[in-house]
């Protein structure tokens, strides 16, 4: 994918609830109209019935599921280190990178899901920021996703970056891999949502970040973004330490700063790879060629926030990946700040 494309579905399965809302019944009457296996299911937690005869081509499958649903009250799920709250708006994306952490929570059929209530959403988000002003409360829009790709159907970041630009106590902050941008850039968002592009070398995304736009097309993303006013981040993950990795994220910098606006200073969230157990299995099923480094004796076994284990790099190694990249990104962007380093 080098162009704008944002997500075509082949299939869409709508909640039953979904068509009582008013966003699920234009989706309803939208997709009837054109050339797709359109249906409604039960629940959309529960997705059966696929093609593909083993889990690879399942997993294909669901990434070309669009099921629009309902999503359940609940409180909002912590999401540390990025903010305080995910706020979940749609599950899942189109890409295919196989090392996503979504592998370990979503299992082998990862269908692409949005949620026609965004407005009951962002309203139980108002009584959170309410409750905890004057302390300002930041929420996630990509934790369980990329929301972009869905945008033209769900309008859930246009909603949600508007109705943050009005909350004096709170941010929005979301990020992603695709480049369909433009529905975005006349928004009044008053400062309030930061916009964020995952980004790697192209060696990483040639071969592990399938179904995704290229690094120049991002870049050129974020600068129209960055024209717009927004408040400009960069994921740069997972990083991968493999042979060569120094010069390959420092040519991944220098086409940063030749690709964006002079005064361009932008946030830095570095993640290095890390992968579990669970999701190692469910890899191995749906890549079976994968070429992923997911060598359990190269790395150490550490604990995340969500009660499972993840094998991580060496203490060693991320110490000398933290020294090296922080370094060159002060090179090559001296007034950008790296708001964290896992």
């Amino acid at each position: 994918m080098t162009n704008n494309a944002c997500f075509a579905p082949q299939r869409v399965l709508f909640e039953e609830r979904a068509l009582d809302y008013p966003l699920g019944r234009s989706l309803w009457e939208r997709f009837r109209k054109e050339d797709k296996e359109v249906r409604v299911i039960g629940s959309h937690n529960r997705v059966t019935g696929l093609p593909g005869k083993d889990p690879a081509e399942k997993f294909k499958e669901a990434k070309r599921t669009l099921v629009v649903g309902v999503k359940k009250e609940g409180e909002f799920a912590k999401c540390r280190p990025s903010a305080d709250f995910q706020l979940v708006l749609s599950t899942s994306c189109p890409g295919m990178c196989e090392y996503c952490y979504l592998h370990t929570t979503l299992g082998r059929q990862p269908v692409v899901r949005l949620y026609v209530n965004v407005e009951e959403i962002l309203e139980r988000a108002e009584k959170v920021i309410k409750d905890r002003a004057p302390e300002e409360t930041v929420f996630e829009g990509a934790a369980t996703s990329d929301p972009l790709p869905l945008e033209p159907y769900s309008g859930a970041l246009a909603q949600a970056i508007t109705f943050f630009a009005k909350q004096e106590h709170a941010r929005f902050r979301f990020v992603t891999k695709f480049t369909c941008v433009d529905s975005l850039l006349n928004l009044k968002h008053q400062g309030r949502t930061e916009f964020r592009f995952s980004v790697n070398t192209p060696e990483i995304i040639n071969r592990f970040e399938h179904g995704t736009p290229r690094l120049t097309a991002r870049l050129q993303a974020a600068a129209k973004v960055f024209q717009a006013g927004y408040k400009l981040g960069f994921l740069v993950a997972p990083i991968f330490l493999y042979d060569g990795w120094k010069k390959s994220y420092e040519e991944l910098l220098l086409e940063m700063k030749d690709t964006l606006p002079a005064k361009a200073a932008p946030s830095f969230e570095l993640i290095t790879h890390r992968f579990t157990a669970r999701g190692k299995q469910n890899i191995a099923a749906i890549f079976p060629s994968s070429e992923l480094p997911l060598s359990e004796e190269e790395r150490r076994f550490k604990y995340g926030q969500f009660g499972y284990g993840k094998y991580v790099y060496t203490k060693e190694q991320y110490q000398e990946a933290e020294r090296y990249l922080s370094e060159k990104i002060n090179v090559y962007f001296p007034s950008a700040e790296i708001l964290y380093f896992v």
